[in-house]
């Protein structure tokens, strides 16, 4: 099985950050670590670099780290030249006391103030003046026999380690040529000997332009995953820093973070506070403006109420969210019960939105008090909280379990549930003939065949089930195994193309595993393919995915087509990550099955 990496282009993320004071600070952080990633997705070159630098706002010194290396490199180079200059210097050659002064002079400039690249056009501008200034002291000190020519050699590594080999290599040929062609022009100039020469050191430049491009490869290298180390650690002190928050407020909450438990609670309480015939706790459902009713006492009320069913007084509370007191309910303005003659009604108020109503009534007129509307006033404002909490707690406590449930009910379903029912079938199919005295022991037979089959299938279907990515396992090991399981089970030639490193969060990364492995049991089950493709390619901010194979195809447009090979499924699991899922097939041409993520 063939697996290569490859990149992913063209993919960058714009977060949006939740504090305007913390922006630069965190736009800078987000896109070190989308450099880092892309630069492990198939090497980073000057273009994702000046993306960068205008991501962190242009102030990025990508010379910072090597600038240890870059002044010892001067200094052994100037030194160098100097020793090879020894002679002509003694001899006050005018234009190499003129070289060697503009050499010394500039290292020690530089020595001070070093150049800092920051992807702007005037650090460019910078790179390029120092390889100019040394290719004129070059040239003008006697061309490649020049014994400043060393020189030349270190204004090469500053532009590699500025923008890495392209940038470098150009800048090498450049100067080679800049010091080549006038040379050549020189009427003592020898092709067999000085052209052997200045081949030579244009040779040497484009090496040193290699090896300086090596070394920031290999320092980004490192930097990525130190990045990506900071990242991970700062995303579990985040976790671990809202876990004890979370542990801290629980501990100090006045009830149960039940949902339950806090209803049955604040109805006690209710009950142990004042004296009522009715009561009813209406909660908001956010999802067709109706009325759910949690709790009700002394009261016959259905499920859910719309709000032309509340009583005028309970529509004004909810619209004006205030306590109203009714001492005398009559028949054109009646309460909740019709039998009542008095109630108090409140708002529960939660995150500075109405969240429910409260409803107390009582069958006797004038028989709240003042201090019974007190009572309700400072008791709804935490029963509200409560409840909300304990609403919101509920919800986060199923989410899992829900999508666990509904994951393996469709996978027991697409891949059991019919073979089950064909053995149903052929179980009705042989008691019929065998009423009818027919010989059923060949159909016994194959029955028994069929079972061993749905024996096998049940056993590879848990096995698949318990395939899944994890932190440890990710998603081109997964692709990798099942991948081998089909083959071993069909001889598919099936090949892989994965990228390996970048990953997803894991959520996002179990939900596209999930389509690649229900676009593979399609193949295998209807597609009649011989050939299939798998792309995995993955970045850190951007996925793409895409299954194709030869087989016979299907009308797209066939909506029952659609539902059998549970296309409907794959693209609920696209939606739910914010994917999008593209299915391109025709009869006697293949399928191919393409999802796309990137992340916002």
């Amino acid at each position: 099985m063939a697996v290569t990496s490859q990149p992913v282009d063209d993919i960058s993320t714009d977060p949006e950050p939740s504090d305007p004071e913390k922006e630069p600070t965190e736009r800078r952080r987000r896109a070190r670590f989308t450099t880092a990633r892309l630069r492990n997705a198939g090497g980073i070159d000057e273009n994702i670099d000046l993306l960068t630098a205008s991501a962190l706002g242009g102030d990025v010194d990508r010379l910072a780290p090597f600038h240890a290396a870059i002044l010892t490199f001067r200094w052994a180079s100037t030194m160098v030249c100097l020793a090879l200059a020894y002679p002509g210097l003694v001899e006050n050659e005018l234009s190499l006391v003129i070289g060697a002064t503009t050499l010394v002079s500039y290292t020690a400039l530089r020595t001070f103030l070093p150049i800092r690249y920051l992807g702007d056009t005037n650090s460019l501008l910078a790179v390029l003046a120092e390889v100019a200034l040394f290719t004129l002291v070059v040239a003008g000190t006697g061309y490649w026999e020049s014994p400043l020519v060393i020189s030349l050699v270190s204004a090469i590594v500053v532009a590699g380690f500025a923008r890495g080999f392209g940038f470098a290599i150009r800048i090498g040929v450049v100067a080679a040529l800049a010091i080549s062609l006038p040379e050549s022009q020189q009427a003592t100039y020898e092709w067999e000997t000085d052209g052997a020469t200045a081949l030579q050191w244009s040779v040497l430049l484009i090496m040193v332009a290699l090896i300086a491009g090596y070394a920031r490869r290999i320092s980004g290298e490192a930097d990525r995953q130190q990045t990506l180390a900071l990242d991970r650690l700062g995303r579990l002190a985040d976790a671990n820093a809202l876990l004890f928050s979370l542990h801290r407020v629980a501990q100090t909450l006045p009830a149960s973070l039940d949902y339950d438990e806090v209803l049955d609670s604040t109805v006690q309480r209710l009950r142990g506070l004042i004296d009522f015939d009715a009561l009813a706790i209406l909660l908001a459902d956010d999802t067709d403006s109706t009325w759910t009713v949690a709790r009700r006492e002394g009261v016959r009320l259905s499920e859910h109420l719309t709000n032309s069913e509340l009583p005028p007084v309970l529509r004004s509370v909810a619209i004006d969210p205030e306590i109203v007191v009714r001492n005398e309910l009559v028949a054109t303005s009646p309460g909740l019960a019709p039998s009542m003659g008095s109630g108090v009604y409140a708002p529960l108020i939660a995150r500075n939105s109405l969240i429910g109503l409260l409803v107390i009534e009582s069958k006797g007129d004038q028989h709240f008090t003042k201090r019974d509307v007190e009572l309700v006033n400072g008791f709804v404002e935490p029963v509200a909280l409560a409840i909300d909490n304990a609403r919101w707690f509920g919800r986060l406590r199923t989410v899992g379990a829900d999508e666990e449930r509904t994951r393996i009910a469709r996978e027991l379903h697409d891949r059991i549930g019919q073979s089950l029912a064909y053995l149903a079938f052929e179980l009705d199919r042989i008691v019929s003939a065998n009423d009818k005295g027919n010989d059923v022991a060949p159909s016994l037979n194959q029955l028994r065949e069929d079972v061993r089959g749905v024996i096998g299938e049940v056993r590879d279907t848990l096995y698949d089930l318990r395939t899944d990515v994890s932190d440890a396992q990710d998603m081109a090991d997964t692709l990798d195994q099942f991948i081998q399981r089909v083959k071993d089970r069909t001889g598919l030639d099936i090949t892989l193309y994965a990228d390996r490193g970048d990953r997803l969060p894991i959520l996002q990364e179990r939900e596209m595993w999930r389509i690649a492995q229900e676009a593979l049991a399609n193949v295998e089950k209807h597609a009649k393919a011989t050939r299939v493709r798998v792309l995995w390619r993955c970045n850190g901010q951007a996925a793409a995915l895409e299954v194709a194979d030869d087989g016979q195809g299907f009308p797209v447009g066939t909506a029952g087509r659609l539902d059998s090979y549970g296309i409907m499924g794959m693209r609920e699991r696209a939606a739910s990550i914010g994917a999008t899922l593209d299915v391109l097939s025709e009869p006697g041409k293949g399928t191919r099955v393409r999802c796309y993520l990137a992340q916002t």
